[in-house]
């Protein structure tokens, strides 16, 4: 369906042609005459069918009989084509608010998400005649369009490879929105915007799931942790051997690389052991 723009006539006119219609009409019944007034009566009637007014943001799609004839987008009090059929069409931006869908990940994991998609109406046309009720195209098609790429990505990605739904929130939702617009320019919608606004494990893997995320992230310091002691360590007995403070065998030094170790990757203070005498 491809939208036309009317050209309509300005109202105002047309109330004024009414006008002098009926006063045409009335003069001539008080003079006597049953044809004339008859006539100008039928037709300041048939013209008042033709004054349509438009608020802003909106527009009203007309049909004469069954035949599409254009669209008026433009506010303001117009006149189309007597005895036609007028449709208003909200051309205002929409928020529709998803509930909360249970979805398989692309790992099978049960998840819960939801999403806002902000859109409005381009083409009054196509959205009244190309689908069967819009408003709830864009819901069903959004829905749809959420699971696909819900389905498609895990919640989180633990190794740090590749984009998941919590991490990579921004690409997923611009891949949300191109997919929406793709679904619904059938019905003459555009979409401004696709955010997510829920995203959780189900309630029953959610423990399970957050006791990973712990241990994930214990796993992730303790590795920041040690590879930080191996570097202190290093640094320390580099430091004693250029300064000739003590020479230290091998056996003196996994003792001293011991020490140090347990010294910093303990989670509690140290207490150190002097040693007076010898390790031999």
């Amino acid at each position: 369906m491809q939208e036309k723009m009317l050209r309509p006539i300005n109202g105002f006119w047309i109330i004024a042609v009414i006008v002098i219609c009926l006063a045409g009409g009335i003069y001539g019944a008080v003079q006597g005459y049953d044809v004339v007034p008859a006539i100008l009566f039928v037709a300041s009637g048939v013209l008042a069918t033709s004054i349509t007014v438009v608020q802003p943001n909106k527009s009203v799609v007309v049909t004469f009989f069954g035949k599409y004839v254009g669209t008026i987008s433009a506010s303001g009090m117009w006149a189309v084509v007597p005895l036609s059929k007028r449709k208003t069409v909200s051309l205002r931006v929409r928020n529709f608010n998803s509930v909360k869908l249970k979805v398989n990940d692309i790992e099978g994991n049960p998840i819960e998400i939801a999403a806002v998609v902000v859109f409005k109406v381009i083409n009054s046309a196509k959205a009244l005649f190309d689908v069967d009720k819009y408003m709830e195209f864009v819901e069903i098609q959004s829905e749809t369009a959420l699971r696909h790429v819900a389905s498609k990505y895990p919640y989180d990605s633990f190794n740090g490879s590749g984009m998941s739904l919590r991490a990579n929130a921004e690409e997923i939702a611009k891949e949300l929105a191109l997919e929406l617009q793709e679904r619904l320019s059938l019905s003459g919608v555009e979409v401004l915007e696709a955010r997510l606004t829920h995203l959780a494990y189900s309630t029953e893997i959610a423990s399970t799931m957050l006791q990973r995320q712990q241990a994930s992230a214990i796993l992730s310091a303790r590795q920041i942790i040690v590879e930080g002691a191996v570097g202190m360590v290093d640094m320390a007995i580099k430091q004693l051997k250029e300064s000739g403070v003590v020479e230290l065998d091998e056996e003196r030094k996994a003792a001293m690389i011991n020490n140090l170790m347990v010294a910093i990757v303990s989670e509690r203070g140290a207490s150190p052991v002097i040693n007076a005498g010898s390790l031999y």
